[in-house]
């Protein structure tokens, strides 16, 4: 079975000594459990695995109870090796980060050599305990969307393939039989992702709107709307606010973020109207009414698709990482992306297959600000192919002269 890059570093981190918590965080179906089973049968100590899904959802005993069931597990573990307890879908259970932090800082002073890995969706789950209760006890490891190479690697799919179906593992087996897939797709992804990582952990008091900004963000994906412009089209007497927390839930499950532009004034940037943009091509094409052969040989759809695919490695790959993605656009000038680390600055220009590239952006934004590499991904620069294939890191530490000089 196919194991993810995250495999080496979470096995480093769990046959470590006993600091922290491993909270493996990530969007519904890129395989954090099965990364979790992978782990416990690589790593030489006991372990322990249990879900939420089988358990009250309201009673905290239940923790309390597969923890015991691992501390009796550790008393067992031959030369004090110590024992794994894995919980996963914690933040299903209200409260769960009290009874955590209780349990923990008991083994803490007890010296129990127990060590934990939580496992939940997105920064939902930080949010809802990590940050206040569980604060210095853990570290995150966040999973994120399939890259084009370790789908191709895994899958043995094509460039065209990855684009459309976007590489979710689960639908891998499903695509052809495209009907199939897009209903997983819909009802394991979408709807779960909604209905439970958003409306079961948040107050959401408009759904019927979180559904249309959903359904927005991924028919526009890669443009720049304005909040006002989304209201008028989601035909709501909602607020901007309201909107805009919306999206940024949509973002912190891994479906669709908001890209902002950017700034040297970060009041300005937080302003800023956003650049629509899925995390996973698949949500789009699940939702659109064109098959893979039409989509195929839609050349403007197709175009469309192939960009949208460029800015979801983006997002996925800058997890975790120090760089932050923006867009850039003043007037009829428009970078795609903008990617910054520390001080360094580099552009992303996505071409266009049926359009003359057009480096006036570039050279706008080199007027106002400092950039160190300027890349051209497409026809005449980077391939598609080839950037995805790429550690986004590369282009902010290591560009050689050549790919700096393509834009």
């Amino acid at each position: 079975m196919y194991q993810r890059p995250h495999f080496k570093k979470v096995i480093k981190r769990i046959e470590g000594p006993r600091f922290f918590m491993q909270v493996l965080a990530g969007p519904r179906q890129v395989g954090k459990s099965t990364l979790a089973h992978q782990v416990r049968k690589a790593i030489s100590l006991p372990s322990h695995y249990a879900s939420t899904d089988g358990a009250d959802s309201h009673d905290c005993k239940w923790i309390e109870q597969q923890w015991e069931m691992a501390r009796q597990l550790t008393k067992k573990a031959p030369n004090d090796l110590g024992t794994l307890l894995i919980l996963d879908e914690i933040q299903k259970i209200p409260r769960w980060a009290e009874i955590v932090k209780k349990l923990w800082d008991e083994d803490t002073v007890n010296e129990v050599n127990l060590k934990v890995m939580l496992l939940g969706s997105g920064t939902l789950l930080i949010q809802t305990g990590l940050g206040e209760s569980l604060a210095g006890r853990f570290e995150v490891i966040p999973i994120s969307h399939w890259s084009f190479g370790e789908c191709r690697e895994a899958f043995d799919w094509t460039f065209d393939q990855y684009v459309y179906f976007g590489g979710y593992p689960g639908a891998a087996q499903l695509i052809k039989d495209e009907e199939r897939w897009s209903h997983y797709i819909i009802d394991a992804i979408i709807e779960t992702s909604i209905s439970r990582d958003i409306m079961l952990m948040t107050r959401i008091y408009k759904p019927a709107l979180l559904r249309a900004v959903f359904e927005l963000g991924c028919h526009c994906t890669g443009r720049i709307l304005s909040y006002q412009t989304m209201l008028g089209q989601l035909q709501d007497a909602g607020n901007i606010s309201v909107l805009a927390h919306y999206l940024e839930l949509l973002s912190e499950v891994g479906l669709v973020g908001g890209v902002q532009k950017f700034s040297t004034d970060k009041v300005r940037q937080k302003a800023s109207n956003p650049k629509l943009q899925v995390f996973n091509t698949a949500l789009t094409t699940a939702l659109g009414h064109l098959s893979f052969k039409t989509m195929r040989q839609n050349e403007k759809a197709w175009s469309h698709l192939v960009k949208s695919s460029v800015g979801a490695h983006i997002l996925n790959s800058a997890l975790g990482t120090k760089i932050d993605v923006f867009y850039w656009k003043e007037g009829s000038n428009e970078i795609d992306f903008v990617l910054c680390k520390d001080e360094r600055i580099i552009t992303v220009t996505i071409g266009d297959d049926k359009k003359k590239p057009s480096f006036r952006g570039v050279e706008e934004f080199s007027y106002a600000y400092t950039s160190h590499n300027n890349l051209f991904v497409g026809e005449g620069g980077v391939s598609v192919e080839e950037f995805l294939l790429t550690p986004l890191e590369f282009w902010m530490d290591e560009a050689s002269e050549k790919l700096r000089e393509s834009a």
